[in-house]
This record gives structure tokens, C-alpha cells and sequence, in this order.
């Protein structure tokens, strides 16, 4: 069994369906999705947590594939507003829902290694082969950020792909460490910066967080920000994600998906009311 977790709302629905169809098309392993929400509607309408149907529908293309896999909803909205809510960064460029793994160590249950991937994530390989690394003496491992290790420092990490040592965390209290900075400092992108500082790290290679061009041996494909530069001093910053299914094609060039796009059509014509 492999564990995954995830975080978001039901607005980004189609990105983590994508998400999750492209991990059981490439593995015969029975996955376990914990997916993490929170209903925070009393400030933000747009904030609402995943649905029960949502759910269902994940848990029909999971067990089209194996039976025996399936999705486990964590509401932390009671966590979030206890342990987040009122820090600094609870407001920043992106939704809160993206700090939300920081709370996995007050989850009951979690189980002792797991995968973490952002909804922007798509699975290339067997993820079997990210699950195995040995992380026994590290917190997590992680790839470097194609464009923080130059901007930022060498040995700065992207977190929107990790595989966690949870055991570990709970024991060294890595997520509290990074809750309260997260808490106390205003940060670009905080809950990154705070694992980069505090967390024991493996670093691993960029096939486990491609964050460009996907090659043969590619196991996750990261649809994160990227930038181009034109000479001799311009510049254009992008921001496509798998769901951009347009801009997937003509400014990307990629076309590895375009199976599970037609599935998802299929999905949106059945419940409409999910998408």
C-alpha cells in the first residue's frame, strides 16, 4: 500500500482528479489518498472543502484500477483555526489551503511514511519507485527548486513533491517548528521556506519533481511557475497547470495526458454539479 497525501478545495477539483487518475494509471499498487480540506466559507465563499460525490468519484477511478484503493477525506478545519489561522501568513499569494500539510503530525492515524504531492503534480512512472527511497535518517526527501537554487540559495527545495518521514516528524516536532514561524514571520512562500530551514533533507534528483520538460524517466511532472527569458534582458514568467489543457498544448507541448483529459470529459458529463 502506498499513502499520498494531498490539500485543497472543492474548486480545484479537476486538478486533483487529474492528479490522482495519472497515479493509478501508472501503478498497479493499491494507493491510499488522504486528502486534506477545510470549510473556511465565513471568509472566503470560494473556501469550501472537498464533497462527499467528489470523493466518490476519486474512489470509482482509484478501484477501476484496484479494488482495493481508496480516498481518505481529513477535514483540519478546526487544526487550521487553532494552530494557523491567525498567524501572519494566513493571508499571502496563495490560499491557505496550501499550508495544510503542516498539520499532518495532529492528524490521527497518518501513517508512518507518506507521499505528499501539490494538486499541480502529474504521475509520469510507477510512483512505487518515490515511495521506496530510504528516508530513515532524513525527515523527507525532497528535489531542488529549478530556479530557487540559483535565486535563493543552492540547496533550496521545492516541497510540492516529498516523501515524508512522519514518524520521524512527530518525534522531532518538525511541523510545529515550521507552524510557528509560518505563525510569526511574513514569508513569500512560507511553508516552503520553513521546511527548507528546519527540515533534515535527502535531496534526490529531479525526476521526482520535473519542473521543466518531462523526459523518459520522469515520475512526477510539477506544473509549477516557470520563466523564459528572451535576449538579451526580457523575461516572461508563466504559470500553466495540467487543467490549462490549451496552454498544456501550444506553450508546453505536452501531449502525455490528453487520455485522462478525455476521461475526465466523460466524468464531467455524469456529475456535472463536481466540476
Amino acid at each position: 500500500m502506498i499513502p499520498v497525501c494531498f490539500s485543497g478545495n472543492k474548486r480545484i477539483f479537476e486538478g486533483l482528479l487529474l492528479s490522482v487518475m495519472s497515479l493509478a494509471k501508472n501503478t498497479d499498487e493499491e494507493l491510499n489518498i488522504y486528502i486534506l480540506t477545510m470549510d473556511l466559507s465565513d471568509e472566503n465563499t470560494n473556501f469550501l472543502p472537498f464533497t462527499d460525490e467528489q470523493m466518490a468519484i476519486l474512489d470509482s477511478v482509484l478501484q477501476e484500477k484496484n479494488p482495493a484503493s481508496k480516498t481518505i477525506k481529513v477535514d483540519v478545519t478546526e487544526l487550521y483555526k487553532t494552530h494557523l489561522r491567525h498567524g501572519k501568513n494566513h493571508e499571502n499569494g496563495y490560499t491557505p489551503y496550501a499550508m495544510l500539510r503542516l498539520l499532518l503530525d495532529l492528524v490521527p492515524g497518518i501513517p508512518d511514511k507518506m507521499i505528499y504531492l501539490d494538486i499541480d503534480t502529474m504521475c509520469c512512472n510507477d510512483i512505487r519507485e518515490f515511495y521506496d527511497i530510504i528516508i530513515t535518517d532524513h525527515d523527507f526527501g525532497a528535489t531542488k527548486d529549478y530556479m530557487g537554487r540559483f535565486w535563493i540559495r543552492y540547496n533550496y527545495c521545492n516541497s510540492g513533491s516529498l516523501v515524508m518521514n512522519m514518524k520521524r516528524i512527530k518525534e522531532n516536532g518538525l511541523f510545529e517548528k515550521c507552524r510557528k514561524m509560518v505563525c510569526k514571520k511574513r514569508m513569500l512562500m512560507p511553508d516552503q521556506t520553513a521546511l527548507n530551514k528546519y527540515g533534515n533533507k535527502l535531496y534526490l534528483p529531479f525526476k521526482f519533481n520535473e519542473q521543466r520538460k518531462i523526459k523518459a524517466d520522469t515520475v512526477i511532472k510539477h506544473f509549477c511557475k516557470g520563466i523564459v527569458f528572451f535576449l538579451p534582458f526580457g523575461f516572461h514568467i508563466y504559470n500553466i497547470k495540467q487543467w490549462n489543457r490549451k496552454k498544456v498544448h501550444k506553450s508546453l507541448k505536452i501531449f502525455e495526458f490528453d487520455g485522462l483529459y478525455t476521461k475526465v470529459d466523460e466524468l464531467k458529463l455524469k456529475h456535472p454539479n463536481c466540476f
